[in-house]
C-alpha cells in the first residue's frame, strides 16, 4: 500500500455544507441544555470552532458567546510527527464557565481528541459538540454530526481559495 497525500483522501467542505451541518448540530442540541433545555453560553474552540459556534448560537438564540484558544499542532498541519502537548492560550470568562455546567463547547472537528481532552479537564460538566469527528476523537465529544475515517483529511472552506482549473479534456 502506498502512502497517500492529504488531498488524495480528502473531504472537501464548502461554506454551504458547513452551514447546513452546523445547523444540523444546533437542531440536535436544541432543548438538550440543563436549564429546562436551555444553554447558558456557547464557547468556540478557536479557530475552527468559531464559524460553527456562531451558527449554533444564532440557531439556538444564545447571546453569551466566548472562545477558548488551544494550540496542539505546529504550523504546517496535523501530522503525528508535528503534534505537541495541547495548551490553552486564551481561556473564556471564568465566572461564566464555572465547571462547565450549561456551557456548550463547539469545535469544527475532533481528530485525535487531545484538544477536547484538555478542555474537558478544565470544564468537566460542559457539553462538547463537533460538526465532524474522527474515530480517535469520538470518545471526547458528546454530540457530532458526521463521522469520517481517521485517515481522511478535511478541507474546510477557510483553508481553500477559488481558482481556475484546466478542463480534463480539451481546451476552454
Amino acid at each position: 500500500m502506498t502512502d497517500r497525500l492529504p488531498h488524495e483522501k480528502g473531504f472537501h467542505v464548502s461554506w454551504d455544507q458547513l452551514h447546513r451541518d452546523a445547523r444540523a448540530l444546533a437542531w440536535r442540541l436544541d432543548g438538550k441544555g440543563p436549564d429546562d433545555g436551555a444553554w447558558k453560553a456557547v464557547v468556540a474552540i478557536t479557530r475552527g470552532g468559531m464559524a460553527p459556534a456562531m451558527i449554533v448560537a444564532r440557531e439556538l438564540d444564545i447571546r453569551a458567546v466566548d472562545t477558548i484558544a488551544v494550540v496542539s499542532y505546529h504550523s504546517g498541519g496535523g501530522a503525528a510527527t508535528e503534534r505537541r502537548e495541547a495548551k490553552v492560550l486564551k481561556a473564556p470568562d471564568a465566572e461564566l464557565m464555572g465547571d462547565g455546567t450549561g456551557i456548550l463547547i463547539v469545535d469544527d472537528l475532533v481528530d485525535s481528541g487531545k484538544t477536547l481532552e484538555l478542555v474537558r479537564s478544565l470544564y468537566p460538566n460542559a457539553h462538547y459538540a463537533c460538526v465532524y469527528a474522527k474515530p480517535s476523537g469520538e470518545p471526547q465529544t458528546d454530540t457530532f454530526i458526521t463521522g469520517v475515517s481517521q485517515d481522511t483529511w478535511i478541507f474546510f472552506p477557510w483553508d481553500m481559495a477559488l481558482q481556475y482549473v484546466q478542463p480534463y479534456r480539451g481546451q476552454d
